[in-house]
């Protein structure tokens, strides 16, 4: 497991990675697969998605709990200085730049603004596993089929507001299970969506 406690100051900086399909089973040890992932910070998860709004597709959640996916790992990704406070003014001001009616499977997924956060943060890149299928079809879009280049994830509004209160230690969530309980999940800065991954999507990909 990559995921572990660093050393030094700062507060923890970590990607969860969710399945979005059940092959990454086997995909998954050929270097392959098609994933969702979060960027952990500061005691919650910070996200994107699609709707059909020219608003912030960014949203949180409990960490390894984002709802429609199955969690597979963690990975240590380094530290950052920011206060929870910066960092939330950070976060809502890139959120600005990921509207969900801009979300695209294969050049702005959730998987590029989660290597955007970590760039920004630790000056790493997220591993190149995590969004291989969108580095490829970046060079073959033209051959994927018409629904992977048109098709989102979706979100159908489920769960009240969060409050900056409710903001726990991320010390405590490195190591754990999958579980995807009990959730809340919002989007930034006010609006919520869950997450449905269509399962004709998953067998398009694959």
């Amino acid at each position: 497991m990559e995921a572990q406690n660093g050393g030094g100051g700062g507060a923890p900086v970590v990607l969860n990675v969710y399945d979005l399909t059940p092959m990454n089973n086997y995909l998954y040890w050929f270097g392959l697969g098609i994933f969702h992932s979060g960027i952990e910070v500061h005691g919650m998860e910070y996200g994107f998605g699609a709707h059909e709004f020219p608003t912030s597709g960014v949203f949180e959640v409990e960490p390894k709990s984002c709802p429609g996916f199955i969690y597979r790992r963690s990975v240590w990704m380094g530290t950052t200085n920011m206060s929870r406070t910066e960092f939330r003014s950070f976060i809502e001001n890139l959120a600005g730049k990921y509207n969900g009616n801009a979300y695209h499977l294969i050049s702005k997924n959730c998987n590029h603004f989660t290597d955007d956060v970590c760039k920004n943060l630790t000056r790493k890149s997220i591993p190149g596993w995590v969004n291989r299928l969108a580095r490829v079809g970046s060079f073959f879009n033209c051959l994927l089929p018409e629904s992977i280049q048109v098709s989102t994830v979706r979100h159908v509004p489920t769960h009240p507001a969060f409050s900056d209160d409710d903001m726990d230690s991320i010390s405590s969530s490195i190591i754990g299970d999958s579980d995807v309980e009990e959730l809340d999940q919002h989007l930034l800065p006010s609006d919520v969506h869950s997450i449905d991954v269509p399962p004709k999507l998953a067998k398009d990909l694959l």
